[in-house]
């Protein structure tokens, strides 16, 4: 219906250009016929105005009649494009953007004004200068959307109710200040080694991740090509984490798939991610240190799923006590190895004979890094020294 609809409107807007064109074109035809195609007639017109002016009209809506559903065509295929790469953008940046060209615009038109009447290049000024403020004003905008939403947020009319304050035994901690501005939240891009660690899953499923989960075709690729491979543990790699997106579309709606541009002229899957998270200003969820480290140092937000992981492990500190149980012998001579709860291993020292026992040890060293955390430990007393 869309369409038919679209066709109609196109064909006829042809139509009454095809009018135009020929009321501007009359004079001309006049002096090449030399007959005044403007006198007499009905309603003023000659038989001659009329009949070029049905002619006219026919082509030009048979024109547009047929021309119209290669430009729908292309048309519903940019507001398409257009749509995905909004869908991407935060509301918030939407809005500060579209206050930013309105901004540019009225700059531009009051600036261009005074030069609207110079000779040849006059009417073109105003043009010129509203293109260019518009896309300053954009700019500017998007840079600056937090201290816009703070002014914002600060000009809305405060609620006061004294008489409640004053019957309240608690005092009014946020008296003369605003609640704090909500921030938007972030698309996330997901790497390909966040979907084939499979914790993300457990991890939506929790509430904590809010927003969309992205996941671009050129990852989806990638995992295709895993799933693939002739080596059985690339292949279940690959299989695993198809599986996992499947799953997490039927129980989940964060979950994307992007169809975008491939990014070919980058290589790597790394780099594109970085590229795309950079235009469309989304954060990276991924479990790889080297991605970790070059998209922080290119001011990129970054979930690292092994730091979330780190900071919800028991915090020992030394000089703590644990019982732990010994399960079996360590890397150095004389060391045995037990496990917490949340699976941090323990290096105790001199606890090799007492491998199978249940035991207290007191921590002497914690090791954190983004890969994980290692506890050494020693046993009290005589035998610990």
């Amino acid at each position: 219906m869309l369409r038919k609809i679209l066709t109609l409107v196109i064909a006829v807007l042809f139509t009454v250009t095809g009018l135009i064109f020929l009321q501007n074109a009359l004079p001309e035809l006049s002096v090449l016929i030399g007959y005044d195609i403007h006198s007499g007639g009905p309603f003023g017109y000659s038989w001659i105005h009329i009949l070029f002016g049905i002619v006219s009209a026919i082509f030009f809506g048979w024109f547009g009649w047929v021309v119209t559903p290669f430009l729908i065509q292309h048309i519903i295929r940019a507001s398409e494009s257009v749509a995905a790469f909004l869908s991407m953008a935060p509301s918030v940046d939407i809005a500060v953007t579209l206050i930013g060209v309105i901004v540019g615009l009225i700059l531009a038109n009051l600036m261009g004004a005074p030069f609207s009447r110079l000779p040849v290049v006059g009417p073109y000024i105003p043009v010129v200068l509203s293109v260019v403020f518009a896309l300053i004003g954009a700019q500017v905008a998007l840079r600056k959307s937090k201290d816009i939403l703070g002014f914002i947020a600060r000009r809305r009319p405060r609620r006061k109710n004294r008489a409640a304050q004053e019957e309240s035994p608690l005092p009014v901690l946020l008296e003369e200040t605003d609640f704090p501005v909500p921030q938007y939240t972030r698309n996330k891009l997901l790497d390909t080694s966040v979907i084939i660690d499979g914790r993300i899953g457990d991890v939506l499923k929790t509430g904590f991740l809010e927003g969309n989960m992205i996941v671009p075709h050129f990852v989806l690729d990638e995992l295709q090509t895993l799933s693939d491979s002739a080596d059985d543990l690339k292949r279940a790699k690959g299989r695993r984490g198809l599986d996992l997106i499947r799953a997490l579309q039927q129980d989940s709606r964060q979950i994307l798939i992007l169809e975008t541009a491939d990014y070919d002229e980058i290589a790597g899957v790394d780099a594109k991610l970085v590229e795309m998270a950079k235009d469309t200003g989304s954060a990276i969820v991924t479990n790889d240190f080297n991605l970790n480290k070059v998209a922080t140092i290119q001011g990129i937000a970054v979930l690292n799923l092994n730091d979330l992981s780190n900071s919800l492990k028991i915090v020992v500190v030394p000089g703590q006590e644990l019982d732990v149980s010994l399960l079996r012998e360590g890397k150095e001579s004389g060391q045995a190895v037990a496990y917490l709860e949340d699976g941090t291993m323990i290096v105790v020292q001199e606890g090799r004979r007492l491998i199978g026992r249940h035991v207290k040890v007191i921590v002497t060293s914690v090791f954190q890094t983004s890969a994980g955390r290692m506890i050494f430990a020693k046993l009290p007393g005589p035998a610990g020294a």
